[in-house]
């Protein structure tokens, strides 16, 4: 079968491009897993942060790909077989031990044996992938193949951040930057909290206006203070700096949800700037947001069949995905990037 494959960490530039395209063997599923025979697949900006070593370092050599949709053709052992030909949608997280309190709890996310789709196991940047059933989530079928792929990572954390926003109808939220997530969880909240004010704090022109576009109620640079200080306000940016001037916008017994794999450290001065009774007083509090979970991407999804959430999106072929990768790192286009692969 085709596959785009990492072979060694590097950076993604027109100089040397990090995947290779390859034939490598089809793999059969084993006791618990399925075989999925892959429709498409996302881009995400964890692939850049993967193969460029800003993660901890995947099983070289490894096929991307973590935002997966396609159906089930082969079942191993214990498996029902009822499941052939079901349309499944594949995430982050790609199985799980099952038994500590995490998983026993529903935060499989948490389990400290998880394995990563695309990092740990190969994923979905080729014509299939082995999954362990059990993370192999149902995929409504009103759902176009493209745009259910960024629902599976941005959509279905963009999701469970503003679940642990914990808003209340009529609340100000508050977005920091407004990428693939923001954009998602936006269309999202206006469902969900439709007398709720949507705040959006962007640097970039072009991303105020697209935010206004999708319904934010006013939209401003980072250091602009909003009409109101929101009840909760979910940063999706890779810096440190919005979260400090987010926390000094907060109401009283605001909540800051992280939702960033990492921030850079270049700005990390500006942490250094954190003034404890601006910032933090009053008690105000800041949680993160660690991968999702299969609960996560099934509600998200059915949220997004419901409600019509279609996200914008740019598609490419699987030979092409060095050239997703590199329009992701530069925002050369705006909207999520997509592998066609299967019919």
């Amino acid at each position: 079968m085709r596959a785009m494959q990492l072979q060694q960490l590097g950076s993604v530039s027109r100089r040397g491009p990090p995947l290779v395209c390859r034939k490598v063997p089809e793999p059969s599923p084993g006791p618990g897993q399925v075989l999925i025979d892959v429709t498409v697949c996302g881009v995400c900006h964890t692939e850049l942060d993967e193969i460029e070593g800003r993660l901890p370092p995947p099983h070289l050599p490894v096929i991307p790909g973590h935002q997966v949709v396609g159906r089930i053709i082969g079942v191993g052992e214990g498996v029902d077989r009822q499941r052939l030909n079901e349309r499944v949608g594949v995430g982050w997280i790609a199985s799980a031990c099952g038994d500590c309190p995490a998983c026993r709890a529903g935060r499989e996310n948490l389990c400290p044996e998880y394995t990563a789709t695309g990092c740990d196991i190969d994923g979905g940047y080729a014509q299939r992938m082995v999954v362990d059933a059990r993370f192999a989530c149902p995929m409504p079928e009103a759902l176009d193949a493209a745009e259910a792929a960024p629902l599976l990572c941005a959509g279905a954390i963009g999701y469970r951040a503003l679940r642990l926003a914990a808003l209340d109808n009529g609340e100000p939220l508050g977005l920091t930057g407004f990428g693939g997530s923001a954009h998602l969880v936006l269309q999202m909240a206006r469902h969900r909290y439709p007398d709720s004010p949507l705040y959006v704090f962007a640097r970039n022109a072009a991303e105020r206006e697209f935010a206004r576009q999708l319904g934010a109620h006013w939209t401003g640079h980072t250091h602009e203070r909003p009409p109101r200080p929101p009840a909760a306000i979910i940063d999706t940016t890779p810096a440190w700096e919005p979260i400090v001037a987010a926390l000094g916008y907060l109401a009283p017994g605001g909540r800051l949800v992280v939702n960033a794999i990492r921030k850079e450290r270049r700005d990390l001065e500006a942490l250094l700037g954190l003034d404890y009774p601006t910032h933090l007083w009053r008690e105000k509090s800041l949680q993160s947001v660690a991968n999702v979970t299969r609960r996560d991407i099934v509600e998200c999804l059915a949220l997004a069949a419901e409600i019509g959430l279609r996200p914008t999106v740019r598609c490419f072929d699987l030979a092409d995905a060095n050239q997703a990768l590199l329009e992701l790192k530069t925002r050369a286009v705006r909207g999520a990037k997509v592998l066609r692969i299967g019919s």
